[in-house]
Formats: C-alpha cells, structure tokens, sequence
C-alpha cells in the first residue's frame, strides 16, 4: 500500500480565479486528494428546485484537471434555510424539548421522512451528474454524524418512528413489559401509543426503557446513511465513505459502516487532549502542543475495523483549531508525525483541514495549511516533508496484531444510562487497557463485539462490555487468553441483571456477589502494588486467585485461558495484568517511556517520539515530535 495524503477545500468560498493556483499549489506540496462539496447544499440548490451545479462542474474540472482525485460530499449536513419553511418539522429536539434551530449546522433529525426523503433527492442529483465523471474519486456521504449531540432527538417525529420501532422488535406491548420489566413502580403500558420518550420525568427513567431509546436512536443514523448509499450505487464505482469523530459514542459506527466501502475520522490531537481526555494537570502540560499519546492511536485502530481494513483520515488537524477551550499550536514536526502515526496503523490516505484559512463564519480561528491572504501556514511544510517521507519509504504493508480489544457502542449507551458511580465511564475504562497495552509496546486491533474474532489472537480483552451472549462466548474461545471485567456480562440486552449470573464466567467458577463504587480519592489497593478505583467488585468462587487486594479478598480471578478483573485498575495495576498476560502467554513486551509509543506493520517497526525531545530506546535515538520507521527482519 502506498499512502497519500489531501486536503479538504471549499471553492465556493473563493473567487473562481483563485481555484487553479490553489490546486498547483496543492500538487506543488504533495498532495493528491481533495475533498469538496459537502457544506455547499444551498449554492448547489439556493431555492427549492432550482439548482446550480455550473460552479462545481467547474470547480471538479479544475482541480481534478490539475491532477487531484476529488472526494465529493453529498451536502446534508448543512440543509439550506429554505428547508426549513419546507419542513419546518424537522429540527431535533434536545431533552430539554427545546428546538436544535437554523443558524449553525446539522440541524436535523434522523427520524424525520420529508429531510430524509430531500437527501435522497440531492444525492440521487449528485450521482446522475456525477457518478461516472472520471475525477470523482471517492464519495463522503453527509458530515460528522453524531457531531455537536445530535444523534438523540425528542421530536415528535423521533417518537412516532420511535413507537413503530418497538412494536417491530417486541410484537406485543406484553413481551415490551416484561423485557423492560414494567411492573416496577406500576410502569407496565396497554399499547404502544402510550409509550413517550425518556426524558423529563419526575426521577431517572426505566434504564430498559432508555437503553432501547438509545438502539432506536443509533439504527435512525444507520437507516439515514443507508438511504444515500442505496441512492448513490447503482450510479457510481467510487468507493462510499463518511468521516466519523472521536469519542462520539452515541450510534454504532459498525452498523453504519457495514454500508460503506471506506471508514474515514477526523483527527483534532490537541483539541481532543483539551476536551476529550480526563488526565491529570501534568499529563496535559506535558502533552499540551502534541495531543495524547494514545488518543489519535485508539481512533486509528477503532476505524480500522469499522472499515473492514480500509480506512483514512478525514481531517487532520494542521495548527490551531477553534473550537477546544484552548487552542495552542502543535510543535513543530507534530503535524508530520500525526500524519505518519496514521500511515503506520494502515491509513490509505491523511488529509488535513483545511487548505485556506477561512475569513469569516465560526471557524476563522482554525488554522488551515494556508492563511486567507495564501501565504503558507506552517503545517504546509510539513505536509510537504510528509510527503517526501512516503515516497521514500515506499509500500507500508498492515499486519495483525497479537492482541485485540473488543468494544461496543451499546455498553456504552447502558453505562452512561445507569452509572452506578459518578466516575464510571465505558470509554475511559477500554481505553485504560488500551493505554497499558501500548505502554507495553504492543500493537492492538479493535473488534466489534458483535461480530467474529479471527484465530491466532495471544490475547483478547473485553473490559465493561455489557452483555455477552452465547454466540461471543464461543468467539473468544479461540483465543489463547480472555481478560473480562470489571462489569463485563452484567446485564442483558434488555437491561436485566443475568438470571445465571455473569454469562462470560461460565467457563469460569468465579461469582460478582457485591458490587461498590468510589469516590475520588479512594481506592482498593492490591498486594504487590496498584489498585482499582471507581469501581470495586467483590468476587468468589473455586477459580485461582492470581491477585488479590491488600485484604486478602480476590482482585483477579483466572484459570488458563480465561481471567476476571474485579475492578477498574489504575495505571499500575494494569501494567501488572499486562505482565501477567504476557507470561501467560509467551507474548514479548518492549516496556516504553511515557511518551514514546510503538507500531508494528508487517514491513516496519515504527516509534513515535510525542516526547519535546529526543528518546533513546534500544539503540535508536528518536528525535523529539519525530517518529522512525525501521524494517523489519523478514524473519
């Protein structure tokens, strides 16, 4: 595979004799992708029915005649204003019940017929007058889903659908009571026109009943995508994508991308360290200007498997963004090194927003590779030296990993639905054990829990999934070593407490008998060193201790092939239940510094210095916000 980059351009923001320079230009610093269209619904359509395409049939000419590939948007996430008036019925609606009004962008909801219907329309245009035009590379298909918490909408339209989508999945309002077990509090329903969204009542909802919220919520998404797609098919050969977020949980972006040819995200490092990330004050001092050493990393694997092997970056942050509390600049050599970090976990393409600076509207305070008056911006070179670096380095070939995470979007929704503890949150716990992995030095796959796990794996990891049927039980099972826990197994899809117990520990005698969560500052220590925090699990059974807190009571129960964590593990701890891993398993760790990470690819080992400066690691010195690609030994 050999990677290349873009840039995302808005020609309609630009005098029409500005196009060619800025696509010479773009050529002139390497790059070979361009993605356009996406936000530019109401120059395609200004009033209803009467379009104007003479532009971008220019705008595609220009640059793909200069030799760009063209990724073009259908525009939906930005309905013109004239849309409204159409269907003024088709704002979400916050929880609140208060209008997500005009005046920004992705002003929607996914339940509604007429918006969905008009996307279909202007994708159903697009394609006719583009599908077969030979610069027309790729498709993007809306933008951002989920962005801004917009997935989950209180509308009138959300229920209706909402209404019909259980009557679909549970056939009767009595098999809808008794999964959402609504005798508690006198809650049970005698018809499916009863039955309201989960908000502003009098203390927290039926957690079944907001969990089953949450599903109808993401399958809206998935439906929405799915109409484009089936639109734009049969009228195109160009692989179809979208560009998904970080740390946006609230839909499946495994069903979404089922549909889809390409996973693409869109990478902020250093917004997404400010306002994404909980760590402590000095983590973020140390990282201020490079982003988290784990964060982009976690992504990459994520939409690597939601792309079934084939993903990109979207976006690319090259200088200061907008929109995070604060916005420092990256180091120099930062934005090279996120491009190349993408490249070493299979990235096809990376492409950085935006190519000029915007001067007006909410984001003229994000940097782009240009400034508005076209003089360069300091992340230019670097996409230029990148570009260099691909060329030089050739093929870049993706190879398994020893270990895989599974995760899943619906433990999420349960998790957040009933806490339990303040400080408990899915994604700060799968992304714990992803941490530890890469401080060990591993490479990781992320999988859906919901789907296969391949033969070969050294280690799997599931910790908080929620549910696990019979199905997943047999998956991990080819595994060499299964770490469950803390919380994994502990409900049903319906949101019930297992009848048997933990399901994933059948195979395993060990019970959950009693379950504690801590505030911050407490902790259960474990002897030897480490602790868990947050959560506590009290645990029993005939199955070996392999640690155990400074009590004497279990932390961490396991036979051969499979262990169980009775808590949420500190940082500590969890390099313990690497180690321990390891040795079970005969998997070798390269222990790293807190700032160098490590990539394996079936061509390279690859060290990514997020240090400011220069590392040394088993004989090879990494100079600070740099990152080395060295071949492997074929043997």
């Amino acid at each position: 595979m050999k990677p290349e980059l873009g840039v995302c351009y808005y020609p309609e923001h630009w005098p029409e004799t500005q196009w060619a320079e800025d696509a010479e230009r773009m050529i002139a610093a390497g790059l070979t992708w361009v993605r356009i269209g996406e936000f530019a619904w109401s120059r395609m359509e200004p009033t209803p029915g009467v379009l104007q395409f003479d532009w971008l049939d220019r705008a595609i000419e220009t640059l793909g005649s200069a030799g760009l590939k063209v990724v073009l948007g259908t525009p939906t996430a930005t309905p013109p204003r004239w849309m409204l008036d159409k269907h003024p019925d088709m704002l979400a609606v916050d929880a609140q019940e208060q209008p997500r009004k005009f005046g920004s962008r992705r002003h929607y909801c996914f339940s509604h017929q007429g918006y969905t219907d008009e996307c279909a329309r202007i994708a159903q245009i697009m394609g006719e007058r583009y599908g077969q035009n030979p610069h027309i590379a790729a498709w993007q298909i809306d933008n951002e889903y989920g962005c801004h918490d917009t997935t989950i909408s209180y509308s009138q339209a959300a229920l209706q659908a909402f209404r019909r989508w259980l009557a679909k999945r549970y056939g009767s309002i009595q098999a809808l009571n008794d999964a959402w077990g609504n005798v508690f509090w006198a809650m049970e329903y005698n018809g499916f026109d009863q039955i309201d969204l989960p908000n502003q009542t009098v203390t927290e909802p039926n957690p079944a009943h907001v969990l089953a919220f949450r599903r109808f919520s993401s399958d809206r998404v998935a439906v929405f995508n799915k109409v484009q797609v089936d639109v734009l098919r049969p009228l195109t050969d160009a692989p179809l994508l979208h560009n998904y977020m970080g740390r946006v949980l609230e839909f499946d972006h495994f069903e979404v991308g089922k549909d889809l040819d390409i996973a693409t995200w869109d990478s902020y490092p250093i917004g997404f360290l400010s306002d994404r990330l909980e760590a402590d004050d000095a983590h973020k001092a140390m990282f201020l200007q490079q982003g988290d050493p784990d964060m982009q990393a976690f992504h990459h694997d994520l939409y690597r498997s939601v792309g079934r092997g084939r993903w990109w970056v979207m976006e690319q942050q090259p200088g200061p963004v907008n929109w995070a509390p604060y916005n420092p600049a990256p180091l120099p050599g930062m934005v090279r090194l996120w491009s190349l970090e993408a490249v070493a976990h299979g990235a096809e393409v990376v492409s950085y927003f935006r190519w000029r600076q915007a001067p007006f509207g909410q984001e003229q305070m994000h940097s782009g590779l240009l400034t508005p008056w076209g003089s360069a911006a300091p992340g230019l070179a670097e996409a230029r030296q990148t570009a260099d670096d691909l060329a030089a380095l050739g093929d870049i070939e993706p190879a398994r990993a020893q270990v895989a995470i599974l995760f899943d979007y619906a433990s999420d929704w349960a998790w957040n639905t009933q806490p339990q503890g303040a400080g408990f949150d899915y994604f700060r716990l799968v992304f714990s054990a992803y941490r530890a992995l890469r401080r060990a030095g591993l490479s990781v796959d992320i999988l859906s829990a919901n789907g296969t796990v391949p033969e070969g794996y050294a280690l799997v990891l599931a910790p908080g999934l929620a549910s696990i049927g019979d199905a997943l039980q047999q998956e991990l099972s080819k595994a060499k070593l299964v770490i469950l826990g803390p919380r994994t197994g502990a409900i049903t899809s319906e949101f019930r407490i297992p009848d048997q117990g933990r399901p994933g520990l059948s195979a395993l005698d060990c019970s959950v008998d009693l379950i504690e969560t801590l505030p911050p500052g407490a902790n259960r220590a474990v002897q030897g060193g480490g602790a868990v925090a947050v959560w506590a699990e009290h645990l029993s059974g005939s199955a070996p201790d392999v640690l155990s807190f400074t009590n004497g009571a279990a932390a961490l129960k396991g036979t051969d092939g499979l262990w169980y964590v009775g808590g949420f593990p500190d940082d500590t701890l969890w390099n313990r239940i690497i180690d321990l891993a390891a040795r079970q398993t005969g998997m070798k760790l390269f222990p790293m510094p807190e700032g160098l990470r490590r990539r394996e690819t079936a061509t390279h080992e690859v060290l990514i210095n997020y240090y400011a400066s220069p590392v040394t690691w088993e004989g090879a010195e990494i100079n600070g916000c740099d990152v080395l690609f060295r071949k492997r030994n074929p043997d």
